[in-house]
């Protein structure tokens, strides 16, 4: 298979766990026979430097005339401590997930057995989480209306919904139940909320469709309760924007790292493919990031394009990675093992599922995974 992908390693510790998911994506192209040609592009407070604008046109031509865009993360201190401040890198991500319709993104959250003891919870309560968070990626209070009185002291933020941003999503959240588990909670603030209320009744309705479907509702502040105290009750997340990104967070904890959670955000002509966790700058050009979740957004792009048993291998090496305990210091506070050695270890391990191949361990250190 031929694919044009757009590289968008944008700030931080994006540029270094984005290098780790291309050495992957190219080890696959070498197994498996196929052909992945690499755009790089500006995005976020790099393009700010660059060119002034935070999502430049090129970067938007790019995007729209590839077959995928793997991102790799946004923001830049001095924008935070700047609440003044008019053009931010965060507003390059919106944009591009606008322009390019991307309305669903979804979140798996999966805890690996053989780090499950590096969680911060215990084992007997997290032990089989497999859940899945469908959160709307272009509606909401995001992108609604927002204004700030002419002298300061006064904001609002506009969270605003339609029968059809809420149904489109909840189809594809509903169609995942049923080939999963056949669990599927929505959660909003209803009680409170008008738009909450429009989620609930939308979704009900669609509910109908899907009999074998079992839909249940939680309030945002009991289900992120709920995620802590028992995550293996959920199935299918389904979410509105801002709801969907503080949950999806919640599941970082679960794993034991944020450095672990992939997703994708697709839409009717466009995929987008990048790690949840943000751009980290305090560990910038330091070398120690977990690159896991930006090879895993890169699994999920295999995925998304029918390349199974190319994904299944990535994810095989990852597993063997954590196996041998070849992991960034996030996971192991006595790991000396670097970005680049465990995107260099993950790579050298993705074999064709016919061809098992043991390791040479002692070369890792060498930023290289001899097959022997």
């Amino acid at each position: 298979m031929k694919l044009k992908i757009a590289l968008l390693p944008g700030d931080g510790i994006g540029p270094e766990v984005t290098a780790q998911a291309v050495k992957c994506l190219q080890a696959v192209e070498e197994t498996f026979g196929h052909q992945f040609t690499f755009t790089r592009a500006l995005v976020g407070a790099s393009a700010i430097s660059a060119k002034g604008d935070p999502l430049p046109e090129e970067t938007l031509e790019l995007c729209k005339n590839s077959d995928a865009v793997l991102f790799g993360a946004i923001g830049d201190p001095k924008y935070d401590k700047d609440p003044d401040a008019k053009i931010r890198p965060e507003q390059g991500l919106l944009r591009l997930r606008k322009a390019l319709d991307l309305f669903s993104n979804i979140r798996p959250v999966k805890i690996f057995p053989t780090i499950i003891k590096k969680s911060t919870l215990k084992e007997k309560v997290i032990k089989g989480t497999d859940f899945i968070i469908y959160r709307e990626l272009t509606g909401g209070i995001y992108f609604g209306e927002k204004k700030l009185s002419d002298d300061g002291t006064k904001a609002s933020d506009l969270c605003e919904y339609s029968e059809h941003e809420i149904s489109r999503i909840a189809h594809l959240a509903f169609k995942a139940a049923k080939s999963r588990r056949k669990k599927l909670t929505l959660v909003d603030k209803a009680n409170v909320l008008e738009s909450s209320r429009l989620w609930r009744k939308v979704v009900s309705k669609i509910g109908e469709s899907y009999p074998e479907v079992e839909l249940e509702f939680l309030f945002v502040d009991n289900a992120a309760m709920q995620l802590i105290l028992n995550p293996k009750q959920f199935d299918i997340i389904l979410s509105d924007n801002m709801f969907g990104d503080i949950l999806s967070d919640v599941g970082g904890v679960i794993g034991g790292s944020i450095g672990l959670l992939p997703s994708a955000s697709v839409g009717e002509n466009n995929a987008m493919f990048e790690p949840i966790h943000g751009s980290y700058p305090q560990a910038a050009g330091k070398n120690i990031a977990n690159p896991i979740a930006s090879i895993l957004s890169a699994a999920m792009l295999l995925n998304h394009f029918g390349l199974d048993e190319e994904s299944q291998s990535v994810v095989n090496a990852i597993y063997k990675s954590m196996k041998k305990n070849i992991v960034t210091p996030d996971l192991d506070v006595k790991s000396k093992y670097s970005t680049d050695e465990v995107g260099e270890f993950i790579a050298g391990n993705i074999v064709d599922s016919d061809n098992f191949q043991s390791i040479n361990k002692e070369n890792i250190g060498l930023g290289k995974s001899t097959i022997i």
